[in-house]
């Protein structure tokens, strides 16, 4: 009797379950059928969850599958056309072309090229013809970047700026102090939400980079809103910020009931209410993305107004005296196609990187680079070089689109719906080795006094250098999880700051051959440990491994401190700066701690000269110090002159290992 009322039961909570999968199914079925795909997609989903038996029906998976392929995740719609076309190849006339696609966002191009080509008998107009033509060429070009991508390294940028709801259009200050970014989550201005779909109206968000005088990280402030003079009860949307942060270009509706371009100027720490750019920029057409050059006397947007090569095209306008956009000039048949280009982003005034679906992109908006090319001849006329496609994993089957790239030339913000994230879309980093590439000029031939080989351009491509390793325990070999800061000497910048820990005490960057750098490596309760290396440069590829193995804290455990001083000198160098201040940031962190500041010379000269020479040196890292308020007491300057080698002295490169200055702790 007992096993019989559980079989009810469980019929009875079967049946609920069905009737509840219903319900989700009926409004699922509502939004489908007025195209409202992202909320049809979320009632299939409940509906599934309460009722499995709907993943064997070939209707329930086409439409599911044909709701993700109308998603930002447009790569899901694969299992569910796959299971179709298994069980009912004809269930639809487009099933197949839907398929093709669904293979196509997953980059696997060749099954995507099969059911491609397998179309072409059904879509027979030169319309469609055409179309399947031009997805076959973008897997052709999908194939080859796969076999050659570039070393990017791909990061979210953290729940302190993304949320569980769309953040994405990110744009920096130069400096990347300052970032703005739209997003549709619940604080938006008013808290109402768009009828078609669903969503919070767009606002516009602002957070700022700050540094921890202790540790020297960065971190970014919470985001907030940019302000009533710019946010408003509907779509707000930033799409550029000048250099210097003082202007910020909005995307908003305009009169003629399609999107135009606007400007709000900084006023001490607000910003003021958006004006247009004018008649020359704006018209009754679309006008979705501008970039100002660092000057800000050009900017290059994109408008699908008539006469252009198609779709969207990009434009430059030029300030005119009077402080007006001026007159809308065509970038050319080098930059614009048949098809859409967008998001223009003027990296200095001859880089431009913009987003295309022609040229040779692997599928919708691909990331492209174009440099300008000076007739040597007349400095006056320009044209763009052939845009060169930023290859995966920074471009995909899917859009790409909307990248800005920092000052530096090193940090892309691109926004993205990828798998692992916080929500719909967030905002991530993409550090990649150096993309601007060199030029250069080859001489002009001349027969006499005529030129009859003019200067040609040889595009010549710097080769991405990995830097990884892994940070240890010295005595026990313990992977640590710890903070490095890599540093550009020539310039003494921070080039790069990061964590090993993905996976535990394992690092991996793309750095700039051809340069000299210190790298750092700090963790609680150990020594820092500091290296100068040098990165050769070259056009191939390269890898190179630096481990680092980091002592605790003990008494006499030391560290070799990175200073640099002039021949013969006790005046520490510019390039000094950034180690001392590590050492500063360390004494300042372990309150208690009194080290020893010893310096050691190589064997060449007398030993007396030696040993003045390296108590003056050790004593100026200490009066370093004591001026920037480390206490008399905690700090010892010893001279040891040549006495305490730790090479020979019989070549250069081993003098120059016994020329150092040492950090020793001598009390905790």
């Amino acid at each position: 009797m007992r096993y019989l009322f559980l079989l009810l039961l469980c019929l009875q909570m079967l049946q609920a379950s069905a009737q509840s999968a219903k319900k989700f199914l009926k409004k699922a079925d509502e939004h489908f059928k007025y195209k409202e795909y992202d909320n049809a997609l979320e009632e299939y989903l409940e509906a599934l969850k309460l009722d499995n038996n709907l993943a064997q029906e070939d209707n329930f998976n086409f439409q599911l599958g044909f709701c993700y392929l109308n998603s930002t995740h447009r790569d899901k719609s694969l299992p569910y056309f796959e299971k179709v076309f298994r069980k009912n190849p004809t269930y639809d006339k487009e099933l197949e072309f839907f398929l093709a696609q669904a293979y196509h966002y997953n980059s696997r191009f060749d099954d995507a090229i099969l059911h491609y080509e397998a179309c072409k008998p059904t879509f027979k107009s030169n319309e469609n013809q055409k179309m399947l033509l031009k997805k076959i060429q973008e897997c052709t070009f999908g194939k080859e970047y796969a076999k050659f991508p570039t070393r990017a390294l791909i990061s979210n940028i953290g729940n302190v700026i993304n949320s569980k709801y769309p953040d994405y259009a990110p744009v920096i200050t130069a400096d990347e102090k300052i970032l703005v970014f739209t997003s549709k989550r619940n604080t938006s201005t008013g808290g109402q939400t768009d009828p078609e779909d669903g969503q919070f109206f767009e606002d516009i968000y602002i957070t700022e980079k700050t540094e921890d005088t202790i540790t020297k990280n960065y971190t970014w402030s919470a985001p907030r809103s940019i302000g009533r003079n710019i946010n408003s009860a509907t779509h707000d949307a930033c799409i550029a910020l000048s250099y210097d942060g003082t202007q910020l270009f909005v995307y908003k509706t305009g009169k003629g009931g399609m999107g135009d371009i606007y400007v709000s100027k900084r006023e001490g720490a607000e910003f003021s209410s958006p004006k247009s750019l004018g008649d020359n920029i704006n018209t009754k057409y679309r006008e979705p993305s501008v970039s100002i050059t660092p000057d800000a006397k050009t900017i290059y947007f994109s408008s699908d107004r008539p006469g252009g090569f198609g779709g969207l095209d990009i434009y430059k306008s030029t300030l005119d005296e009077k402080g007006n956009w001026g007159v809308a000039v065509n970038l050319g048949a080098e930059i614009n196609t048949e098809y859409d280009e967008d998001s223009p982003f003027i990296h200095d005034n001859e880089t431009l990187y913009f987003s295309s679906k022609g040229h040779s992109s692997m599928g919708d908006y691909d990331i492209f680079v174009a440099q300008t090319i000076t007739n040597e001849n007349d400095k006056t006329t320009t044209k763009w070089a052939k845009p060169v496609n930023l290859g995966m994993p920074v471009n995909t089957a899917d859009d790409d689109i909307y990248f800005i790239l920092s000052a530096d030339n090193r940090t892309g913000y691109y926004s993205s719906g990828k798998e692992g994230g916080f929500g719909e879309k967030d905002i991530y980093t993409v550090r990649m080795p150096e993309l601007k590439l060199r030029k250069i000029q080859m001489p002009p031939i001349k027969v006499n006094g005529n030129i009859v080989v003019e200067k040609k351009e040889i595009v010549k491509k710097r080769g991405i250098t990995i830097l990884k390793g892994t940070i240890t325990d010295k005595k026990t070999n313990e992977k640590l999880i710890s903070d490095i800061v890599l540093v550009d000497l020539a310039e003494n910048r921070i080039e790069e700051e990061f964590i090993s820990e993905n996976p535990l005490g394992k690092y991996e960057t793309v750095m700039k051959s051809g340069k000299n750098y210190l790298i750092t490596v700090t963790k609680e309760g150990y020594l820092f440990h500091s290296e100068d290396f040098n990165i050769p440069f070259s056009e191939e590829n390269q890898t190179i491994i630096l481990d680092v193995a980091l002592d605790r804290l003990a008494i006499g455990n030391s560290i070799n401190l990175k200073v640099f001083y002039d021949f013969d000198k006790d005046f520490l160098r510019p390039e000094s700066k950034t180690e001392l201040e590590r050492l500063y940031s360390f004494m300042k962190l372990h309150q208690k701690i009194k080290v020893e500041i010893g310096g050691h010379t190589d064997a060449i000269g007398t030993d007396e000269k030696n040993l003045d020479l390296s108590n003056r040196r050790a004593s100026s890292v200490v009066k370093y110090l004591e001026e920037k308020g480390i206490e008399k007491d905690r700090l010892v300057a010893k001279g040891y002159g040549k006495t305490k080698p730790i090479a020979t002295n019989d070549t250069d490169k081993t003098r120059q290992l016994n020329r150092r200055t040492e950090c020793k702790i001598i009390s905790l």
